[in-house]
């Protein structure tokens, strides 16, 4: 993540909600000025967490209705026409180099690289200006993402040791869908504490990086060295374009095409490749705009709002003939469903509560125990992610795999949605009208 000279003005809104700051000063942060709402690429981006909260809680509301539809297309006379649009080759032929895949996987390869590019983008500007900047303000999110993915990889592996193919799934359970997690929390609109909201997106960043790690080092195929070395050369010219300054945006998306490429033919998920594109993508230009926030803001929308329901709706279609409680009680359904309905609370409160009474972090204030373990719940509502990283776990495995898959992640992500309703029904006061939940 190289970066020109010049270092960063300031931290991002995220970054001053986590310090011990009056509540007016917390509302003034969260507030979109005019000259910064004119101004998005500008040093106090107009793309505050107030607008991601929005944005991330109206798309996880698109999402369930996405999965809703898929569910019933492949459940209704439709079922023929959904599975024949899935099953839909199309190519792209440019002289010699030929892409060749079904509607699903240019779905899964080539439009959720474009939502990994703008997870990419959120790291490093989270890295260099934001919330992971700060050791202190990572420490208690930082130790929750830990256990939230330990323990719900830990009971996975428990259910499904006797089976190698199955044990491939062991990475389904420790992911996090923000987008629905956030639209849980915005049902109860002010009564959830800003502190609250920001734990839970400094734990998400953390999974995605964790996720990132994972695809990249246990689901990749068999390489090839070609491919590799003209993808290592496009990313080293993303590099030196960053070095040299250059902030003309295309620059890096032309190269960013040519690592896509290169990536997928080589056997790595093509999907990293906009991470590390995104790496290169300067963060500040030398009249102080940012390059960097500009993309981020300008594809949250598209990202939000059609890449990631189209995702659900070709990867969530479960057919649920025939199945019976042989399937319900698979080690493989059963490890998925425990995990992300166990683990994940399990895992993130054990975690935040060793670091809490070893004195590594403390809670936020105005931040209860019993918000944590909401919070917690909500992070076992794998789904996108989830769903991602079945369909590399068993790409070339039983289908029969995958079925058990979805189904158990369907399952733990809809208790975990129920049981974090209730607790954080429970355990978040009303605020009272015109102001915002307390913080104090």
């Amino acid at each position: 993540m190289a970066e020109p000279a010049g270092g960063s003005p300031g931290l991002t809104n995220r970054r001053r909600l986590s310090s011990p700051a009056t509540e007016d000063s917390q509302e003034q942060d969260l507030t979109v000025h005019a000259s910064a709402e004119s101004n998005p690429t500008s040093g106090g981006s107009a793309f505050t967490i107030r607008d991601f909260i929005k944005l991330e809680s109206a798309g996880g509301i698109l999402l369930f209705g996405a999965a809703v539809a898929a569910m019933i297309a492949a459940n209704s006379p439709l079922s023929g026409v959904y599975a024949s649009l899935l099953d839909t080759v199309v190519a792209v032929q440019v002289a010699d180099l030929v892409i060749n895949k079904p509607l699903l996987l240019w779905v899964n390869d080539g439009l959720m690289a474009l939502f990994f590019f703008v997870i990419g983008l959120e790291v490093k500007r989270e890295i260099l200006e934001g919330e992971l900047s700060s050791v202190r303000a990572i420490a208690l999110p930082g130790f929750g993402a830990l256990g939230g993915m330990l323990v719900p990889a830990a009971i996975y592996l428990a259910l499904n040791w006797q089976d190698p193919i199955a044990l491939d799934g062991w990475g389904l359970p420790v992911a996090t869908d923000i987008a629905f997690a956030l639209g849980l929390l915005s049902v109860f609109g002010r009564r959830i504490p800003t502190p609250l909201k920001t734990f839970l997106l400094t734990l998400a960043i953390f999974d995605d990086l964790a996720a990132i790690v994972i695809i990249a080092m246990f689901y990749s195929g068999d390489l090839a060295v070609p491919a590799l070395l003209i993808g290592a050369a496009a990313l080293a010219a993303g590099v030196v374009f960053n070095r040299l300054g250059v902030t003309r945006v295309s620059a890096y998306l032309l190269v960013g095409t040519v690592l896509w490429v290169a990536v997928l033919k080589s056997g790595v998920h093509a999907t990293l490749a906009g991470v590390l594109i995104a790496f290169c993508i300067p963060i500040r230009d030398p009249q102080g705009e940012s390059p960097l926030r500009k993309l981020e803001h300008d594809l949250h929308t598209p990202v939000a709002f059609v890449i990631l329901p189209v995702f659900a709706f070709v990867n969530a279609g479960l057919a649920l003939s025939g199945i019976g409680l042989d399937e319900l009680l698979h080690p493989v359904t059963l490890g998925v469903s425990a995990g992300l309905f166990l683990g994940k609370p399990i895992g993130i409160l054990g975690f935040v509560a060793v670091a809490a009474a070893l004195g590594l972090a403390t809670l936020p204030r105005g931040v209860t125990w019993a918000q944590i373990a909401g919070v917690a719940f909500a992070c076992g509502i794998g789904f996108t992610m989830s769903l991602f990283i079945a369909g590399l776990a068993f790409e070339h495995g039983s289908g029969d795999y995958f079925a058990g898959d979805r189904l158990g992640i369907l399952a733990g992500s809809l208790a975990s949605a129920a049981a974090a309703y209730l607790v954080l029904r429970l355990s978040c006061r009303r605020a009272p009208e015109g102001t915002a939940a307390t913080t104090r």
